[in-house]
């Protein structure tokens, strides 16, 4: 790295973060196939009952990986995964690999209009997709929509049932859950069964071959398919191995979901590195990750901030026995310290923030976990052998110093080669080897980074900045809020105002504008006090918990 900015963080206590060795130049799938030599026998995955070893998961993929061959895939074709998180997800992201292939990730909650602009950008041409229907949901009907507009060759259908044991799959039955018989698709299960284990995994080049199309969140507009190699991923998986660490000896619970880069490098990729069990669970219900941490004594929880909230929310949290996790990591959004502080009494583990993006596999900074000062507010210093720097809104070439405010730029391993089919758009962030992440951002003088908001979301009070984030760190600290999300409103007077939506801990109780308002007139200048409060049920989120501010806009949109 040329020496061109200060880097604090070199001589910060952060343990042994940068003395950790560099990982080793692989594919993606020998993170699965090295632990299956040598943890065969080890439990990898545990699903609704149901636990896989090592073998058995190597196994499957790898028969996974002749079925997509006898259906024509070819090393860098595009194979779509529409799954929930569920062990079909798994066989199926490892069985594109091992072919040569590239995974595209697809929000499996995606409508018609979304999964088809996602399938047709991609160029998929063979699609794994869930045919369960289950409380009136059925998530197949999006791909039914669009299939006949989009050039897909084969479509393999799976479902809950497949892999459930048989107690689970009846009572499955009795709740409404069921696996429903698709026309013109080919089974799961039958290709895995009528398939022997691929012969010779595919070659690939690590540095350069595509493992996965990750699509931005497009919580600010347009999605894009962000590239990202083999080693992008190995190196952000091992790296996140040693930063926890994460031995054989280790439970992950992969509650985010894993079509997300939070959920599929950390609470995937990385316990997959070191042969620990990964427990799935399809989505978020707060009842249901206390009882499963307590039943299967989780070790490793990774989430976003809106969990931490729901499980500190719970009166129920404390009947549950949740000592066992010993390590946290909380990434997607900002973590308001208030948070961070009840979760870490409640159970007793160490909860840090960290940061990263879709285009970054994801992690480039985290709080130490161990060993090093943990800051509250921060995203903590780079990640290993990932370097940082602020810069000027206005210059991309003016580097600034301690305490200024600018853009995030990032430089290191897990930086995605650019965006698919978009040159214009990848040149406008990546500039040698150097990613804007379009976040606003500074740093202390001991390296660690705090992010003040997204570049896109800052509000210009009468040519005064006004950061979301702040504002709403403000609003957590009221006993009686829950939530918060903030978004500037046209105003006739200052051209922009602050608005708050907020969220009440208790529905039934009554709070006032005027309250809120008081509140933060004595934390805030005056400015970036709230000229408009809205309560509301809830905020609208991603799948794993960051406001869209985007549609808090379009919610009620306020008049000059």
């Amino acid at each position: 790295m040329q020496a061109t900015h200060a880097r604090p963080w070199m001589n910060a206590k952060v343990g042994a973060r940068y003395s950790a060795p560099r990982p080793e130049v692989r594919p993606v799938y020998s993170l699965l196939t090295d632990s299956a030599k040598l943890h065969p026998e080890n439990r990898c995955l545990h699903y609704q009952g149901r636990d896989f070893t090592y073998a058995e998961v190597d196994d499957i993929s790898s028969r996974f990986a002749s079925a997509l061959q006898s259906l024509g895939v070819k090393r860098g074709d595009r194979v779509a995964i529409f799954l929930p998180n569920m062990p079909q997800l798994v066989f199926a992201y490892f069985g594109a690999l091992k072919v040569g292939a590239v995974a595209v990730m697809c929000n499996p909650v995606y409508k018609e209009r979304e999964l088809e602009f996602q399938l047709r950008d991609s160029g998929a041409e063979v699609v794994v997709a869930s045919r369960t229907v289950a409380k009136g949901m059925d998530l197949f009907k999006s791909l039914e929509g669009c299939r006949g507009r989009l050039n897909i060759r084969s479509v393999v259908a799976t479902g809950v049932g497949d892999y459930l044991p048989p107690l689970k799959r009846r009572l499955a039955g009795l709740a409404g859950v069921r696996d429903v018989q698709r026309p013109d698709t080919v089974d799961f299960v039958q290709l895995v069964r009528s398939n022997r284990p691929i012969a010779e995994y595919a070659k690939v080049d690590p540095v350069n071959d595509l493992a996965v199309l990750q699509y931005t969140g497009g919580t600010t507009g347009i999605s894009k398919g962000a590239m990202l190699t083999h080693y992008n991923l190995v190196s952000n998986a091992v790296y996140g191995m040693n930063l926890f660490p994460i031995s054989e000896q280790d439970v992950s619970l992969c509650v985010l979901p894993l079509y997300h880069i939070y959920g599929l490098t950390v609470t995937m990729l990385a316990p997959m590195a070191a042969g620990a069990s990964l427990v799935l669970l399809p989505s978020f219900h707060v009842e249901e990750v206390m009882k499963t941490i307590q039943g299967q004594k989780v070790t490793i929880f990774s989430g976003a901030p809106a969990m931490y909230i729901a499980i500190n929310s719970k009166p129920e949290a404390r009947k549950y026995n949740l000592r066992s996790v010993r390590a946290c990591l909380s990434g997607g959004a900002a973590l308001p310290p208030a948070v961070r502080k009840k979760f870490i009494e409640l159970t007793g583990a160490s909860l840090v923030e960290g940061y990263g993006l879709s285009e970054t596999s994801p992690v480039t900074h985290c709080n130490p976990v161990s060993g090093g000062e943990v800051k509250d507010g921060s995203i903590g210093p780079p990640f290993m052998e990932t370097d940082a720097k602020i810069v000027d809104l206005a210059d991309r070439n003016k580097v600034l110093g301690t305490g200024e405010v600018g853009e995030l730029a990032v430089r290191g391993p897990q930086v995605m080669k650019g965006y698919w089919n978009q040159k214009d758009e990848t040149e406008a962030v990546l500039k040698d080897g150097w990613f804007l992440t379009g976040d606003i951002a500074k740093m202390d003088p001991d390296g660690y980074f705090y992010i003040v908001d997204r570049k896109k979301d800052m509000v210009n009070v009468g040519g005064l900045k006004v950061y979301p984030r702040e504002v709403e760190d403000v609003l957590f600290e009221h006993p009686d809020i829950k939530e918060a999300g903030v978004i500037g409103v046209p105003d006739a007077f200052s051209g922009e105002a602050v608005k708050a939506f907020v969220v009440l801990k208790d529905p039934s109780k009554k709070m006032t504008q005027e309250e809120v308002v008081e509140f933060c007139q004595g934390k805030l200048a005056r400015f970036k006090v709230p000229k408009e409060v809205e309560f509301v049920q809830e905020l609208p989120k991603t799948l794993i918990g960051k406001v869209l501010r985007r549609k808090l806009r379009e919610l009620r949109p306020s008049q000059p």
